[in-house]
């Protein structure tokens, strides 16, 4: 009983640290995806588009796994419709729209350090919005420790710097993940949320594909980079990305339905970790990796680790899942 048990946990810590390694690469990963493809910070409507693309294979991706773990095809039904409009708009297109647009305008460093915010969006919209749960001292003090961070990464010799089109963004889209996580466990009570994940991600990445292309058409936005891309690697990359959400999502979905939500949530500060290392190493932004980098991802893992941590009756507090 203890072997089976001990081997459950370690094959539950693998399967979060995949996750995390997944996500947290998607942070330099994007940024080479634009160099790859000769996206500039200024073609933004080849950003959308190039998000539209990666979105849509993601939703396909998704909705085939889920599929054969169900061993029959996932389709909505008539009533659900409306529900996973609504859950694209913040958890796909509103997130990533100003996710991309945002990353093309800022470090991958920073993007890593500031979409931190997601964690405390998500228990600051449970509880004033949906109010699913209470707002508590612990959580009021992981929120505190979680801004600390950001406003200490950007803090420059001149003082505080937060430019609106690069962190600002990246924060509004950590806004819109708080608020679609807060659907989503509202919609979990009735419905399959791969399901809905699958197609959240294939309608959203379609309607910001129509809709890049669109751009590009009518403003007829002229591509910064002349340079011939080389499309296996570019290819590769898209792929790439695609298979982060819909391998990363179904693998933590597994992981949630198995253990309890705040001993997997609890791993979510490695994301950053992970972005901001991966990020340092790939896209060669190691000169900007100083100290304070360092203890302003201290402060937001701190802050989510109290978030999580067990109160004193033996119920645990749900973060970011």
């Amino acid at each position: 009983m203890q072997t089976s048990s001990l081997k459950k946990e370690i094959l539950t810590f693998l399967g979060v640290m995949l996750c995390s390694f997944l996500w947290g690469s998607a942070f330099p990963g994007i940024k080479i995806g634009y160099s790859l493809w000769n996206i500039d910070s200024g073609d933004t409507w080849r950003i959308i588009r190039f998000a539209g693309f990666r979105f849509f294979l993601a939703g396909i991706l998704v909705i085939a796994i889920g599929s054969l773990m169900k061993k029959k095809f996932l389709f909505p039904k008539k009533n659900e419709w409306g529900k996973i409009l609504l859950l694209s708009l913040f958890q796909t297109i509103g997130q990533y729209v100003f996710f991309y647009i945002g990353l093309a305008h800022t470090s991958g460093v920073n993007s890593a350090v500031v979409d931190s915010l997601t964690v405390f969006f998500a228990i600051l919209v449970a509880c004033f919005i949906f109010r699913t749960e209470r707002l508590t001292v612990r959580k009021i003090l992981g929120c505190i420790l979680g801004l600390a961070g950001i406003i200490l990464i950007n803090i420059t010799s001149e003082g505080f710097t937060f430019h609106p089109l690069g962190d600002g963004l990246v924060a509004l889209s950590a806004l819109c993940y708080g608020v679609s996580s807060n659907m989503i466990k509202k919609y979990a009570k009735d419905h399959d949320t791969v399901l809905f994940s699958g197609y959240q991600f294939a309608l959203g990445g379609l309607i910001m594909t129509v809709f890049g292309q669109t751009g590009v058409w009518l403003l007829h936005e002229p591509s910064a980079s002349q340079q011939e891309i080389s499309y296996l690697p570019a290819l590769g990359m898209l792929v790439y990305l695609a298979l982060v959400s819909s391998v990363a999502y179904t693998l933590w979905g597994i992981l949630l339905r198995t253990n309890d939500v705040s001993k997997i949530s609890i791993f979510g500060f490695i994301n950053p970790v992970i972005g901001v290392v991966l990020s340092a190493i790939l896209l060669k932004e190691t000169g900007t990796l100083g100290i304070r980098y360092f203890l302003a991802l201290l402060l937001i893992s701190l802050g989510i680790v109290i978030v999580n941590i067990k109160v004193t009756k033996g119920k645990e507090l749900k973060g970011r899942g």
